[in-house]
Parts: C-alpha cells; structure tokens; sequence
C-alpha cells in the first residue's frame, strides 16, 4: 500500500484539484478491492496456532515399489514393517523399501532424507527390508532384514544430517524382521523371524563387535488353535496359507520383559500385534491375556500390525504400525502411529479406538489410560458427491465409503478436475484429510520432487464459494494430506479443485471431512446381545437394534470387564462376528452409536463366556 501511495504521490501536483480527486479515487478503489476479496476468499495461513493434531493414515511421502513375482503387480505407494527409534529428542521412522528414513521433532511433520543403507555387496532387495533400530550411547543404529552374512549395520550420532558410518561390515546374524534390544544392565539382544512355519528368535550379541554370544534361541510361536486373531484370512478362516509371525520387538516396563509379534498376515484387516511376557530377555515367555495388544479391523484405515513401541520425549507410549490396502499389490500399506499404554496390572495395550479420526498429539505427559481424540466428528459418511468426470466403476462415492480399498477416479489428472461433498446441513469444518489413490502412476521409485497442488472451497449453497485451503503452490508430496483449519468454520459444501497431481488421474480414496454438526447425538444402542456357542468357542456375534440417527457404532471388548482395550468402528450394520478371541476365556463387550453430532452413551458390559 505504501509504494502505491508513494507512486501515486509523485505524479501529482497539489495545486492540481482533478489530480487530488484521481489519488484519492485510486486508493478508495483499492480499499474497496482489498475488503472485498477479504470477504470472499479466506486463505489459510502455514502455521497453526491450536494445539497439534494428526490423522492416520500418517501422511508422508510414501514412495512407488511394485513387488515382482506377487498378484497385481501396479506400481503403488507402500511402506511397511515400521519403527520409531527416539534420538536426542527427536522422532527418526525407518521402514521398508523407502530409499531412505523421515525425521521430525513434533510427530506431526517429517522431513525425509534419501539414502541407500545397502551397499553392493550385500544388496539382497532394491531397499532397506523391515529396519531395526538402536540407540545406544551417543549413536543411533540401523540395519535391515537378511538372512545373508555380510549385511552391512551402520550408526549415526548426526541423524538430522544425513550422516551415517559404518558399524559393521558383516553383521553375521543374518536375521529378517529383526528388533534389538539394549537391557538396563547393557547387554544387547535380537529377536528375528518371520515366518508360517519358524517361530521368533532371540540371542544375545556383544553390544562392541555386534558378534552373537548364544545361539539362537526359539523365544514364542503361534497357537491359532486357541488364539483366534491369530488365524490366517480376512476372516480369521485360514484359507490358503497357514498363519505368519514375524515383526519382533521388546521393550521393558517395571522388570517385565515385553516381547511382541505381528500376525497372521500384512494383507488383511485383522493384521495385529501380540506379546508375550518374562522375567528375563531370553525367557521364557507367557502369552499375555489381553491380546492382540495392537488391532484395528474396522473403519476406514485398517490394520495394526508389525509395528514398534516407544516413548515419546514427554515420556508417552505409543505403537506405529502397518495399515493395509492390498489393491494394486497384496503389499499396498501405510502407517498408522497409535497411542499405546502399559496399566497399573503390567498389561500392554495400544488404544485403536476412533482412530484414524483426528487425535491430539501431547505437549507433555499425557497419560494415555485417557483418549486424545478430539471428538471431531466425519461429517460427510456416504453424503452426496458431485465430480467433474468419472473414469470407468470408480465412481463418486467411494470417496466418501470409509474405505481406504476403494476411491473415486476423474478421468483425467489435469488442472480443474473436482470433488463437491454435500455435509446435508450447515456444520462446523474443523479439519479435512484428502487421501489419493494415484491410479493410473507410471511412477517407480522414490521421488523428491513431485507434489500436490489443490484448493478447497467452502459454501452454504453450492452457488458462493469461499476459499479455505490454499495448496495450489505447494511443492510436496502429500498422499494422505491432512489440514487443520486455523479455526473452525460453518459450512454445508466442500469442493476440492486439482491443480496439479505428482502422475496420473486426480483420484480419491478419502475425502473426509472433520467437526460437529448442529444435531443431537444418536442416543443408546439398543438390544445389544452378545452370542457365543460352543462350536467355535474363538469367534462371537455380535447383534444390536438399528439406531436410525447414527452413522455408525463403536464396539469395545475384552478379557476383563474393566479392561475393554480393543474396539472396531462399524458403519451401517447392526451386527458384526469378531473373530479374534481366545478360546478358553470369557469376553465382556460394550457398544455405543455415533453420528455426525457426536457419540452417545456406552451400553452397560454384557458378558459371553
């Protein structure tokens, strides 16, 4: 405003009336443009001022891995098999196949730094297959899966840097899914496997050579037979292969040694953790009663499994995990971070509950026998959906189904293509995840420089739009993009706008927009009857009287009336068979409806024994 006075200012002479008229008609008009635009098109600034959210799935810049000599092999995003390890107070993620590791010191932002942990001689796949991590004196650890003897195992006391050496040339372990362990008395553990057939390994290494000191040593192993969440199949049905375990990973809480697995397969919805515990780091170990620890089978990101745990640098618990969606690839995943807790009676747990719904992230010791969820609510399940164009069955609403499997496809990726969701009434918008599906990429590899560019409008009436996110010069890679509005804001419509996609179609497998309507929570479930035979003692039928005002039901269960830990979000059904149960112990349940407005009550705890 100042150089337009200024340029102004110097072609007039005072004694020049018409002139004095013209400036001040210039800046009358300015002011006039400027209170204008302020009114139509409100551009969210980059820095958030309220407290820090997230929405899982985690949104980073996953790269494109086709996996040769599996079904449907499309070039698709994955990441698999993660870990957190904390170094000097920040937050470093390792996972499969990524060319390189991501970096953040909030959990809320990552910055990825591209390298090549495998060396020629011992480049068994294109990347770094299942990572392991340890921090031990001023270094941070890394080494990959391998059952060959000449892996390479590298350190780094300047992760943030990029900065990595060699710590061994030969790691002669040669162990595949492996966790290392560094006990309160120094000595150093691995536990390794992954496998239908071989159960988990550990031993003990030297904690200065890294050679193993014991051989290795068979620590747990499945039991489907009575642990149901364990059986193979999207159904717990064991259909075409047996059960794997793998992941492994220890952590120790008040002298008790956790050891915990993933099972029964990284393809399907029931994908989990479990753990077993001990006395000491090489057993032996008794299967936990509540179990799985980690498991998330419903909503919209699913899947728990194969994950890490750690502590937060205000001293939290939490679980990263696996999510699958095995479209393109059966190994299609992403990442999901789940905060996770150790109770008063030593049992591990990882709360899944509304969670790939918007949850705060801490600021300090946050005790997580609490939830963080924000109670946003999604306020655009199954609503109407208008497009620009459609490409071939992927169609409209699957971007609005809470299916990350399905997705809407335009027919094109070019600038202009858009998405327009009906909320049904007037609510208040407090953040939305937009989620590609990237059909169509020729992509291969991990990229650097490719980036998503949109703009999202918001209206009452589909007819005047205001402007609410602004990413059209926006230069990264934002697969699960996530946006937390500065503060809330009364809408019906949103309307998405591509400008630019990294390859491909402009795709959606989520458009999922988060707040509160204006209406009543759904009330009650009634009716609600859990049913056990004597047939299949590891499964339950779970059935309740429709709600006509919710959206959909949260299910909560468990071995202990008063230690409900795992949960599965429904949508539309009044009835759901949990599978994941173990046979000779009795089962307590709670459900509760919820809609766009909020969450009604909790029913009373109905046992099945």
């Amino acid at each position: 405003m100042k150089e337009l006075y200024k340029k102004v200012y110097l072609n007039i002479k005072f004694d020049n009336m018409k002139r004095l008229i013209l400036l001040f008609a210039i800046v009358f008009a300015f002011n006039f443009v400027n209170a204008q635009i302020s009114k139509t098109a409100y551009i969210a600034p980059t820095t958030q001022t309220r407290q820090a959210t997230y929405c899982n799935p985690i949104n980073l810049d996953y790269g494109f891995c086709p996996i040769p000599n599996f079904v449907q092999n499309g070039k698709h995003r994955a990441t698999a098999d993660p870990v957190i390890a904390v170094y000097d107070n920040k937050y470093f993620l390792f996972s499969t196949n990524q060319w390189g590791y991501w970096w953040s010191e909030d959990m809320k932002d990552w910055k990825f730094l591209p390298h090549q942990f495998l060396r020629p001689w011992n480049k068994v796949y294109d990347e770094l297959c299942a990572p392991a991590t340890l921090v031990m004196g001023d270094s941070l650890f890394v080494i990959g899966s391998t059952y060959e003897k000449n892996f390479t195992l590298w350190y780094s006391t300047n992760p943030t840097k990029n900065e990595w050496k060699v710590a061994v040339d030969s790691f002669k372990v040669g162990a595949w899914d492996p966790g290392m362990f560094l006990d309160d008395d120094n000595r150093l553990y691995i536990y390794h496997g992954s496998s239908n057939l071989y159960p988990i390994y550990g031993q003990e290494l030297d904690r200065k050579t890294f050679e193993p000191i014991t051989e290795k040593k068979p620590m747990i192993h499945l039991v489907d037979s009575i642990h149901g969440w364990e059986r193979f199949g999207e159904h717990q049905d064991n259909t075409f292969l047996k059960p794997f375990m793998e992941g492994a990973w220890m952590n120790k809480h008040n002298g008790k040694y956790y050891l915990q697995y993933g099972a029964p397969g990284t393809e399907f919805s029931g994908y989990g953790d479990g753990v077993y515990l001990s006395d000491k780091p090489l057993g032996p170990f008794t299967y936990q009663k509540h179990n799985p620890f980690s498991y998330k089978p419903g909503g919209f990101a699913r899947g728990a499994g194969h994950g890490a745990t750690y502590k937060d640098v205000y001293q939290n618990w939490w679980h990263i995990s696996t999510i699958a969606i095995s479209v393109k690839n059966n190994f299609e995943r992403r990442l999901g971070i789940w905060p996770a807790q150790i109770d008063q009676e030593g049992v591990m747990y990882t709360n899944t509950s509304y969670g790939d719904y918007p949850h705060y992230l801490p600021t300090k010791n946050a005790n997580h026998d609490s939830s963080l969820f924000t109670g946003w609510m999604l306020l655009n399940y199954n609503k109407p959906v208008q497009v620009s164009s459609t490409l071939s069955a992927f169609t409209a609403n699957n971007a609005v189904d809470e299916n990350l499997k399905t997705y809407w496809s335009a027919i094109s990726g070019n600038k202009g293509e858009w998405i327009q969701s009906d909320l049904g009434k007037i609510s208040t918008i407090q953040a939305i995840q937009i989620n590609y599906a990237d059909e169509g990429s020729d992509l291969m590899g991990k990229y650097t420089d490719i980036y998503h560019q949109y703009q999202v409008y918001a209206s009452n009436d589909a007819k005047t739009w205001t402007l609410i996110i602004d990413k059209s010069k926006n230069k990264t890679d934002v697969p699960h993009d996530y946006v937390v509005l500065p503060k809330p804001i009364q809408a019906r419509y949103i309307k998405m706008v591509n400008i630019h996609m990294p390859s491909a179609k402009f795709a959606i497998s989520g458009l999922r927009v988060f707040g509160k309507g204006q209406g009543e929570n759904p009330g009650a479930v009634q009716n609600f009857v859990p049913l056990r035979g004597d047939s299949e003692r590891r499964n339950a039928w779970l059935k309740w009287a429709v709600n006509p005002n919710a959206t959909g039901y949260h299910i909560y269960f468990g071995s202990d009336p008063n230690k409900l830990y795992n949960s599965v979000l429904v949508y539309g059904v009044s009835e759901y068979y949990v599978t994941a149960l173990e046979k000779d112990q009795p089962y307590y349940f709670q459900i509760e409806a919820f809609n766009e407005n909020g969450i009604g009550p909790r029913t009373e705890v109905k046992k099945a024994d």
